[in-house]
């Protein structure tokens, strides 16, 4: 656990000059402030103040603050190694210190305290891929690559190994522990796999390893980018999320009892519906999503949500979210439908699943309706999310895209 003094002692032996305060916007979007290290004192104590409204929409009018967890201090390996800039994350509060109903950092904290008192501690494993695009001239980004590689291809076909080699070793300077790294199967596509931590943690650092990623890709002269389906007529990129519950004694209750995993994954599976428009927040998102529906039913609700054993723990494989997601809404929503699925003893046989929603907006739909999302969430957080959304699929329905020009414009 970091001290105030730790972090003090540490900026001032690595020469760091500029301190990035992170947190996350109702999406997910990582969002950040630069303070010099006069004002670390300032942070930690929680005066740091910012316009809600300009982060949280018009309809906030109080003045938050931030709250920096400091056990997530790094200094960022990219940035100069003279006049070093380091982060922490952040959670947003009130004036009086209360948590902001709209943190979803706050929102997660909130779940995992209230399955600890069930006697449950958790560990989420998160498997993210991405895609690698070249820049234009002007350095705008593109969807262009040209690479050719496949799955697990190395050099030449895999023209990216280099940044994703760098990517890498980035990653294992600001803590990650680095399983495997390789090509994905559609072009441009990569996925580094690290090793999993308890649920928070485990959030926070999905949030770093995008900024990371894009960070290293830039030098590169390239974009990487977590949108699922970029390229047509490709795999989309997922982000897989393997749960793992311990009870006090450390020891992984999904060991001790299959029958617990099938209960957490059907209770996965049972809230699926609802809890998509989180997981899978993009318009994009429900292109990658395709390949379940052209499955047959039963084949596709199994390969959704699945009970995983590797070198000898098992875990549950929630398979479905991709990388866009609100990675701390999410791990809420689906650590309480699996808690659910155990306290009600769930079984697939008792699921009547219809399948995941065909659209954004379909999913919207379900999630506006559901009282299982507003109890994880909150009436506020839902109600906001799901509004702003709205107004998303709006703007896309508004949007002349460049298909129905091909497909209309000389036909009629």
């Amino acid at each position: 656990m970091n001290t105030l003094n730790d972090i003090l002692n540490l900026i001032d032996d690595e020469d760091v000059e500029f301190i990035r305060l992170q947190f996350a916007d109702v999406f997910g979007n990582l969002k950040n402030v630069a303070v010099t290290p006069g004002q670390i004192e300032r942070v930690v104590s929680g005066r740091y103040s910012f316009e809600g409204k300009e982060v949280f929409g018009e309809e906030v009018s109080e003045t938050l603050y931030l709250k920096p967890d400091l056990d997530s201090f790094v200094i960022l390996p990219w940035r100069p190694k003279q006049g070093k800039v380091g982060k922490l994350i952040c959670s947003v509060v009130t004036t009086d210190g209360r948590p902001f109903n709209l943190c979803s950092r706050s929102v997660l904290d909130k779940t995992i305290k209230a399955v600890k008192e069930k006697g449950y501690d958790i560990f989420v494993d998160p498997e993210c891929e991405f895609f690698l695009f070249n820049n234009d001239e002007a350095g705008h980004a593109t969807t262009h690559t040209d690479e050719k590689g496949g799955y697990m291809d190395a050099g030449p076909l895999d023209l990216g190994e280099n940044a994703r080699r760098d990517m890498v070793l980035t990653l294992e300077d600001m803590g990650f522990d680095i399983k495997s790294s390789h090509h994905e199967k559609a072009p441009g596509q990569h996925e580094i796999d690290f090793r999993g931590d308890a649920g928070l943690k485990a959030s926070d650092d999905v949030m770093t390893f995008k900024f990371a990623v894009r960070s290293v890709a830039k030098s590169f002269g390239l974009h990487a980018t977590f949108m699922p389906s970029p390229l047509q007529g490709q795999p989309g990129s997922g982000m897989h999320l393997k749960f793992s519950l311990y009870n006090k004694e450390g020891r992984n209750i999904f060991n001790t009892s299959e029958e617990t995993a099938d209960y957490f994954a059907a209770g996965v599976l049972s809230h699926a519906a609802e809890i998509v428009s989180f997981t899978n927040p993009l318009v994009n998102s429900y292109k990658r999503l395709k390949r379940w529906r052209e499955h047959g039913r039963k084949e596709a609700d199994r390969s959704l949500v699945t009970v995983f054993e590797e070198g000898g723990e098992r875990c549950v494989d929630v398979r479905f979210p991709d990388p866009s997601a609100n990675i701390y809404a999410s791990v809420a929503l689906l650590l309480m439908a699996g808690i659910q699925g155990i306290d009600e003893k769930v079984s697939f046989a008792d699921i009547k699943f219809k399948g995941l929603p065909g659209t954004l907006k379909d999913a919207l739909l379900k999630s506006e309706g559901s009282s299982f999302v507003k109890e994880v969430l909150g009436e506020e957080f839902t109600k906001k999310y799901v509004k702003e959304k709205f107004g998303e699929w709006d703007k896309y329905l508004d949007t002349v895209s460049d298909w129905e020009i091909d497909e209309y414009l000389l036909k009629v």
